[in-house]
């Protein structure tokens, strides 16, 4: 129950907002998003993902070669297709990150710094996100820009008293915490932190979120958004933020009420920040087909080996029964 319990939460706050979302300005807005994709739109959402792909898998090879295990580039690529695919249409939006984590640390004979690699490289460019949100929103105009310091204060103190805990813990001898606060600290000092690694990550990081917010940026156009650029670019970096947080329906919650928000708090209708979301969401959807391809692959690659295996056993079996019959 402990590990069902957080998942039917995720699911259950994406599902109200949505529900909330629906309440508020119907339906309407989702079905102009769906008939609002475009040939163009969809060939630039294809050609941005490959690249931002081949970088988010850059960044988890190089995070896992930090912390000693290896992984070839190639092989990201499809692990990370496969994973945004399972994302993209599984609740929680993180599924698909424990999969890849799992099957690479099942790979490499340590599931445990499979895990490790995935957090880490999936917590460095949400952490490099939110900084570059935190400085177009206090350089470009735009309506949230007022409550930006109040909101990075609240960060900071929360980590603050997150770090804070986590010590006091550690120092009160509980094992667990312990090890996990040395694991913590390892990590950061004798890899991540290093001098070759931080800023590759950082790059490929950088690179992720420019290739994100260009999509969104042509979904915005495509659903008729007139804004300016640099207060589109503004307001699109903070549904990005708030896309990350793992509350969804396959995707699909906090993205669009972030864009309901941020959309009507510039003057420019809930309903455009919905119609524009749910453009995205199809593209992206689309955009990361061939990892359903790659999973489709694997299934039939696992049922050939039940095959293969099925059959060496017959046919062993008949010598076998030979020599008994001769015995």
């Amino acid at each position: 129950m402990r590990r069902v319990g957080p998942s039917l939460l995720r699911l259950a706050a994406g599902a109200v907002v949505l529900w909330f979302l629906v309440r508020q300005v119907g339906a309407a807005p989702f079905g102009a998003g769906l008939r609002a994709v475009t040939w163009p739109a969809l060939v630039v959402a294809v050609v941005l993902n490959a690249a931002t792909s081949v970088c988010s898998a850059w960044r988890w090879r190089v995070v896992a070669r930090a912390l000693g295990a290896e992984i070839g580039l190639p092989v990201a690529v499809g692990a990370y297709y496969r994973s945004l695919f399972l994302n993209s249409v599984l609740p929680g939006g993180v599924l698909g990150d424990v999969h890849r984590a799992v099957t690479h640390g099942r790979r490499d004979g340590d599931v445990v710094r499979g895990l490790r690699a995935v957090a880490w490289e999936r917590l460095w460019g949400q952490v490099v996100q939110a900084v570059l949100t935190a400085v177009v929103l206090l350089t470009l105009p735009s309506p949230v820009r007022p409550a930006v310091p109040y909101v990075l204060a609240g960060v900071a103190v929360a980590g603050g008293c997150a770090a804070l805990a986590l010590r006091r813990a550690a120092r009160r001898g509980r094992p667990r915490l312990a090890r996990a606060a040395r694991t913590v600290s390892d990590d950061l000092r004798h890899g991540l932190l290093a001098a070759r690694v931080w800023p590759q990550l950082t790059l490929a990081s950088v690179l992720v979120v420019v290739g994100h917010t260009v999509t969104f940026v042509v979904a915005a156009r495509a659903a008729g958004a007139a804004a300016p650029w640099g207060e589109l670019v503004a307001l699109l970096m903070v549904v990005q933020c708030a896309a990350v947080i793992p509350l969804s329906v396959g995707g699909w919650g906090l993205r669009e009420g972030a864009a309901a928000w941020v959309f009507a708090a510039a003057g420019l209708g809930a309903a455009t920040g919905v119609t524009l979301s749910t453009l995205y969401a199809v593209l992206m959807l689309v955009a990361v087909l061939p990892g359903a391809g790659l999973l489709l692959g694997d299934a039939v690659r696992r049922r050939r080996g039940q095959g293969r295996l099925g059959e060496s056993g017959r046919a062993d079996a008949v010598p076998r029964a030979l020599e008994v019959v001769g015995d």
